[in-house]
């Protein structure tokens, strides 16, 4: 499958550039996919929430009342959950949510999802660029250019570039991210995956094995 190269100023080149059948050809796997996204999202989860058991909370050193007499059901101490201030029945402690996948099943849930991405036709190569400094309005400029301003878009990009990251931050869903960082949820949430044409080749050499 051969795409047109596009420039940095959004037109068109005479360059053609494949990408790889072993990629982005390939019958997606819906289920490595969701396997894949559950990860990454389990693994973005805190754990840090927590609460008091009757154990935790203060007070209670005795009982309430006494025992009989009251006309009161008995209560053997004021940290008791029932109790205004007691401590808390089966309440949330930390704990680790992340979820481990084989790598795999993650490097084709990868191939998946750029192979969904390649068949919408929503995948673009465009030359290797760079900013001296940050320009959030030229990287306006080439999405509109490419007809995705406004739309959920994933960049990546050659080799690091701060200034292209610090470009997009200011972009309303834009992520930018290095050649082959990329993850499966990146690109299932983007509605346009562009490739800098670097960034291709990185991509076609390490997930086309």
């Amino acid at each position: 499958m051969n795409v047109t190269v596009i420039d940095s100023k959004g037109k068109k080149t005479s360059k053609k550039v494949e990408l790889a059948d072993s990629i982005f050809a390939i019958e997606p796997n819906d289920h490595a996919i969701w396997l894949d996204v559950r990860s990454i999202r389990a693994n973005q989860r805190q754990g840090t929430h927590d609460t008091k058991g009757r154990s935790d909370v203060s007070g209670g050193g005795r009982k309430p009342f006494r025992q009989k007499g009251t006309g009161r059901a008995r209560q053997g101490t004021s940290r008791a959950p029932q109790h205004t201030g007691g401590g808390r029945v089966f309440g949330p402690h930390p704990r680790t949510y992340s979820v481990g996948i084989p790598k795999k099943v993650k490097a084709l849930a990868r191939r998946s999802a750029l192979a969904y991405k390649a068949r919408e036709e929503k995948i673009v190569v465009v030359e290797d660029f760079s900013y001296e400094k940050p320009q959030t309005r030229s990287m306006k400029d080439l999405l509109e250019a490419l007809n995705t301003s406004g739309k959920s878009v994933l960049v990546l990009t050659s080799s690091y570039e701060p200034n292209i990251y610090k470009s997009a931050k200011n972009l309303y869903g834009v992520e930018v991210r290095e050649s082959i960082t990329f993850s499966t949820y990146d690109v299932m949430k983007a509605n346009t995956v562009i490739f800098q044409k670097g960034a291709l080749e990185k991509v076609n050499e390490v997930l086309g094995k």
